[in-house]
């Protein structure tokens, strides 16, 4: 027979936006339920569910985070998560968003004003996007005339492009278009 305890766990953690530390479970237990819950049958019932959840039937488990509990997918399924998780943000990004991305990736820092000048169009819409989406952050203010906000990458740009470092972004030179060339040289 399962331990009660066990389903009001699964529900308290499965619902919870961020990890669901041992005293909020007892405190929370022990008043749903009317009686004294222990610690100590908390922690027997997080085991229970541990065990139930180890299965390669299940996807997720449980894991003790953050000075709580939270389900969390296994590792086995990071690369299937990553790969859909960037598909579906990158859909929401607009070309004038991505344009405005790689201006700010390879010339940070950077202010509005040299993105406009490279873009030629305003920036204002892409660059909020791309704040509201924390892959750009602001960095302080430029030491010229008006103290310009200088704009950078942020760590959610790296996990967004896979990458560890700037220095993993393409090179300009891989883009660059060979030389026009006047006459071919056959093989004749």
């Amino acid at each position: 027979m399962m331990n009660p305890l066990v389903s009001h766990i699964q529900a308290l953690v499965f619902c919870a936006q961020a990890p669901v530390a041992i005293e909020e479970m007892h405190k929370c237990l022990s008043e749903a339920l009317q009686v004294e819950v222990s610690v100590s049958d908390v922690l027997e019932a997080i085991e229970e569910i541990h065990q139930l959840f180890a299965s390669e039937a299940f996807a997720f488990q449980i894991y003790a985070i953050g000075g709580g509990y939270q389900f969390l997918t296994k590792p086995d399924f990071q690369d299937t998560l990553a790969l859909f998780l960037k598909q579906k943000s990158k859909r929401k990004l607009s070309a004038s968003a991505l344009e405005t991305l790689a201006i700010v990736a390879y010339k940070q820092p950077v202010t509005r004003t040299q993105l406009e000048q490279i873009r030629g169009v305003s920036c204002d819409y892409a660059l909020h996007k791309l704040l509201e989406k924390e892959l750009v952050e602001i960095k302080g203010k430029a030491d010229t005339i008006g103290r310009p906000v200088l704009y950078c990458t942020t760590q959610k740009f790296m996990e967004y492009f896979g990458i560890n470092h700037l220095r993993d972004l393409p090179q300009l030179k891989d883009f660059a278009l060979e030389e026009n060339t006047i006459g071919e040289i056959s093989d004749n």
